[in-house]
């Protein structure tokens, strides 16, 4: 009793009372993490099942509708856009390993402001379709394209890229949140848990849109 109370006295103040040691607590965090993610991968594989099962029954249907109702430009300003943020979220990790906390916030922050440009670019490309009736199932009333069926492809549209949306207002209120706390001092090269796993996070979010963009547009 007296050792396991000793070692308890020399844990740093980060390291949760069950765990060993901070290297410890860091590993769970990061095994927990990447069951999340596994789960996550799984929400976005049956989307893109139910996008091949549909291509493969309604291939021409596919075609003309990406071509005519999507805009290839900007869902490539926005891929171009969430590898940026990547990049800013990979070199905070870079910057908090070296002790260099504000240049780690400062990362965060620009990886935040690149997440808010892409919902601006998908809020403008949302409204148009609004705007136009290009809109999923039965409501879509767009007159520039009568191929049948056109909705499906609208509705698969919609729900990918609208869940993917989701994912990145969540990441960024996260990552928000994680870089007040950066600058506030909260991590160091001997503790930064949690800018390690909304990384992670944020490079799923990344990775699915490198998917979700050549399939759709």
């Amino acid at each position: 009793m007296a050792s396991t109370a000793t070692a308890h006295a020399d844990h740093q103040a980060h390291v949760q009372h069950h765990f060993v040691s901070s290297e410890q607590q860091f590993d769970s965090a990061k095994m927990g993490m990447w069951l999340f993610l596994i789960t996550e991968i799984l929400l976005f594989s049956g989307m893109f099942v139910a996008y091949a099962v549909y291509r493969v029954w309604y291939p021409e249907m596919f075609d003309s509708a990406a071509q005519e109702l999507l805009d290839p430009f900007k869902g490539a300003l926005n891929t171009i856009v969430l590898l940026g943020s990547s990049l800013t979220v990979a070199m905070a990790i870079r910057f908090i390993q070296d002790d260099e906390a504000k240049k780690a916030g400062w990362a965060l922050v620009v990886t935040v402001l690149l997440a808010g440009v892409f919902m601006v670019i998908k809020y403008f490309e949302y409204t148009h379709k609004i705007h136009e009736g290009i809109l999923p199932g039965v409501h879509y009333s767009y007159e520039g394209l009568t191929t049948p069926y056109v909705g499906i492809f609208m509705s698969i549209y919609f729900v990918m890229t609208g869940i993917h949306g989701l994912h990145v207002v969540i990441g960024m209120v996260i990552l928000s949140v994680i870089a007040f706390r950066t600058f506030r001092g909260d991590f160091s090269s001997e503790y930064y848990t949690y800018i390690e796993l909304s990384a992670l996070y944020w490079h799923l979010v990344d990775i699915v849109w490198i998917f979700v963009f050549p399939l759709i547009y």
